[in-house]
């Protein structure tokens, strides 16, 4: 399978010559035929093979394409798929969707025209994307009279303005898309050129050498853990290839495990190669949640969360600097923000301009900080790692795309940024009032991921915000205590104390913690003032079920005494401000819910202390 696109300036005749590889290789069904035949009306070719690929109302009233179309097509030798990408430049942000996940690129020179400044836009976009097969077709050249000059010049011109190109094998062929010369079949019109016809060389570009098949990557998606008996982790295969018995590293935790079985729906493989979607057992019981990574031990990704990247922006609104962004990359959602724009690259003459911000269309090279790390390679080893798309959280819309260079080394800037979470200071200032959300529910309720969740959406909402984890404070806060009532009790109000601490300093403090007793919980409200008191209300059957810590079934045999649910009692709230139902609601409503107890409590702050920070609607 081969994924190509077409690219070049408008009406350097991208669609036409899609058109004419469907029509002369057999890809058109006889009523599509009939439809493009009728909506051609009195043209001087007879039919306007465009208009296969052109659908959309105004791209067929104005003769250009907008949208990106995609068209299926195959040969007795390989199977294709066809992205036609618009050519204005207005519509550089569709282009790159296209390419972003093509093997190779037409990219189309007028032979009138010869190599304009958006020919050398999309050669430098299609290369920044990781295209190393790159097809210039000289196209209509039934317009020059087949001039071998023509084309030589053409040639020399594009091979003077590419040697930045490194890596990139360029093929040259002479075409005209309106008569069909060199498009299938070789022309008998051009008897100097010698070499195949577009789809001869389609059908022969290598790119077996492109694909990664030695650095496995394996993002977690979703845990299946149908019953007690079986725990699968289920993703696609990014790159490498893994095999039963392998060893494989699990990331952010480190421990190594090896590979006990490949499971494709009912079938045992042998090995996985990308981009097969698979679900991975292993040999020994780990801790691994979404956005997870398994990954070979001798190369490992960059653990990191800071890196330097192209961006390439498409929303109308600039990116800023010191603005809070959520970022997508591989199985992860995280926040981020941009520490500094580097320079902006002119992708029409490549010059570096210094800049405050990008535009629409605009690509810059930026330093970007996440508030964890994630698990990175460079674009140029992986392409699945090595890129990423950024989100504003104002609106969910997609606001750039991302192509990673490398972790990065520079020094932090200025004082003004917030170096651990990203954040813009002025707006972390903005927020004067505290609040405590307080999770409880039984052991495996799921509080611990929806508070996970929560933290990402309040950092993109430029929260100042905090977690309390009730493992985590056993651990390291309370471990003098034990699990008798009073202990218990001790344990709440030592939790209590350091939220008040926070709150009272203007921090959205989120704690997960099982604190089974109502008194303790309704005393540390009382304590606090500023409350949101959240039930995760779990049937204990379903929290039994999942056991993630094994601490039920432990409890069952006797090996753990006083736990809480089976020997020791649970005492619901009686009036819950948010009750979520994690058994049989997604955690998108869960958080949802939350979210919008949470910003209905500071809608009532004073207006001057937290109006940049309710943009956000709720998330359902």
């Amino acid at each position: 399978m081969l994924r190509f696109l077409t690219a070049g300036s408008v009406d350097d005749g991208k669609s036409t010559l899609i058109g004419r590889l469907l029509y002369e290789s057999g890809g058109v069904y006889q009523d599509q035929l009939d439809s493009i035949r009728k909506a051609s009306g009195r043209t001087t070719s007879g039919m306007d093979l465009s208009l296969l690929t052109d659908g959309l109302k105004a791209e067929r009233e104005q003769a250009i394409t907008i949208d990106v179309a995609y068209r299926y097509f195959s040969t007795k030798k390989r199977k294709f798929i066809i992205a036609d990408v618009p050519g204005h430049e207005q519509y550089t942000r569709n282009m790159v969707t296209g390419a972003s996940t093509a093997d190779a690129v037409v990219l189309l020179v007028e032979a009138r025209k010869g190599i304009l400044e958006q020919t050398r836009r999309h050669a430098y976009l299609t290369r920044l994307l990781g295209i190393r097969r790159m097809v210039v077709a000289v196209n209509k050249m039934d317009l020059v009279g087949f001039s071998e000059p023509v084309f030589q010049s053409i040639k020399e011109k594009f091979n003077a303005a590419s040697g930045y190109m490194n890596g990139v094998e360029t093929y040259f062929l002479p075409v005209s898309a309106l008569t069909g010369d060199n498009v299938v079949r070789r022309s008998n019109k051009m008897g100097w050129y010698n070499g195949p016809s577009l789809l001869e060389l389609l059908e022969t570009l290598p790119i077996e050498d492109d694909r990664n098949l030695h650095d496995f990557r394996f993002a977690v998606q979703y845990v299946v853990r149908p019953n007690q008996d079986f725990r699968g982790y289920a993703g696609q295969v990014a790159s490498g290839i893994i095999r039963p018995g392998d060893e494989v590293t699990a990331l952010p935790s480190g421990r190594t495990t090896r590979i006990k079985e490949i499971l494709l729906h009912a079938r045992s493989l042998d090995q996985a190669f990308p981009p097969q979607s698979v679900v991975l057992t292993l040999a020994d019981e780990i801790d691994l949640a979404r956005g997870d990574m398994l990954v070979c031990p001798e190369r490992p990704p960059a653990v990191t969360n800071r890196l330097i990247a192209d961006v390439i922006w498409m929303s109308q609104t600039p990116l800023r600097v010191n603005w809070p962004y959520l970022i997508k990359h591989a199985g992860q959602t995280l926040c981020c923000s941009v520490l500094s724009i580097l320079h902006r690259t002119d992708a029409g003459t490549l010059k570096k301009i210094r800049c405050n911000n990008l535009c629409l269309n605009e690509v810059g090279v930026v330093e970007i900080q996440t508030h964890k790390p994630a698990f990175v390679d460079s674009y140029a080893a992986n392409r699945a790692t090595g890129s990423f798309i950024l989100i504003d959280p104002s609106n969910n819309d997609t606001a750039g795309a991302g192509i990673i260079s490398a972790p990065s080394s520079l020094p932090l800037p200025g004082p003004h940024t917030n170096p651990v979470a990203g954040l813009p200071s002025n707006l972390v200032q903005q927020q004067q009032r505290g609040l405590t959300v307080w999770l409880t529910g039984l052991s495996g309720a799921g509080k611990t991921t929806i508070c996970s969740a929560l933290y990402t959406e309040l950092l993109a909402r430029a929260f100042r915000v905090e977690v309390l984890d009730g493992d985590v404070i056993r651990k390291l806060f309370c471990s003098d205590l034990g699990f008798s009532k009073e202990d218990r009790d001790e344990n709440i109000r030592r939790i209590g104390l350091v939220a008040e601490l926070l709150t009272r300093n203007g921090v959205v403090v989120l704690i997960s913690a099982i604190s089974p007793y109502r008194v303790a919980r309704e005393e540390v409200r009382a304590r606090i003032g500023d409350f949101i008191e959240v039930y995760v209300n779990t049937p204990l059957e379903v929290c039994e079920r999942r056991d993630p810590k094994g601490l039920y079934r432990k409890a069952r045999r006797g090996e753990i005494a006083g736990f809480t649910g089976i020997d020791d009692p649970y005492e619901a709230p009686l009036a819950p401000d948010v009750e979520c139902h994690a058994d049989r609601e997604s955690l998108r409503t869960c958080v949802g819910k939350v979210m919008s107890a949470i910003l209905a409590f500071f809608a009532a702050a004073p207006p001057d202390s937290l109006s940049e920070m309710q943009d956000g609607a709720a998330i359902e």
